[in-house]
């Protein structure tokens, strides 16, 4: 099965640090992020679990549960939590799926087909709270992702899911939008954005945040 965006995320039920999880209810209405790392006990993934667990008052207020997986056992997730906690000065708070029969990374076609130790690649996704697939990030093993650009998306996700806007490039929370161009309708868009827009082209309207 080929994953694409819009699709819903498929269901799975398997092991954790914490216990057997079936995906959709983890989910729960909530958004999610789910995501790989290659290995246990390694260097890179370490920092980036670190990272995860700091930011958990940042994920909680966009609504977003964070479900990190590799092919280690549940018990290698359990023996690895305390070095995260005691290198990145943080608490582990999510579920680290394990996935030693690779049933939810084939799921997800998280491991490259050059891998010769069938070890997840560093893929990211990003659900919606109706389970669907929103945004699919594949980083090499050798990368650490960057986690703000992770809530950066999410950010710009439901920011356009509410308004009828786009977001421009390295674009942030506070900065300007752009206005779809489907909209035309002049008192429309007076009442939509009522802190007004500028008019660069006729395809491109910028106008302060809405919400701000």
């Amino acid at each position: 099965m080929s994953l694409k965006l819009g699709s819903i995320a498929p269901d799975f039920t398997q092991k954790s640090s914490e216990g057997e999880i079936r995906f959709h209810d983890y989910i729960n209405g909530s958004w999610a992020v789910l995501f790989s790392h290659p290995a246990d006990f390694t260097p890179v993934c370490t920092t980036e679990l670190g990272r995860v667990a700091t930011l958990k008052p940042e994920f909680e207020k966009r609504g977003a549960k964070v479900l990190a997986l590799s092919v280690d056992t549940e018990e290698a997730h359990r023996g690895w939590i305390p070095d995260i906690n005691e290198t990145q000065n943080c608490t582990v708070y999510f579920p680290i799926v394990a996935d030693h029969d690779h049933k939810v990374s084939k799921l997800y076609d998280m491991i490259h087909p050059e891998s010769l130790d069938k070890m997840t690649v560093r893929t990211v996704y990003i659900i919606d709270d109706m389970k669907k697939i929103r945004t699919m990030i594949t980083y090499p093993a050798s990368t650490g992702r960057n986690f703000d650009e992770i809530l950066r998306v999410i950010d710009s996700l439901q920011l356009t899911d509410k308004y009828m806007v786009a977001t421009p490039v390295d674009w942030k929370q506070g900065e300007e939008v752009v206005i779809a161009p489907s909209l035309q309708d002049e008192e429309d868009l007076k009442k939509r954005f009522p802190k007004g827009y500028k008019k660069l082209k006729s395809y491109l309207r910028m106008t302060p945040q809405p919400g701000k």
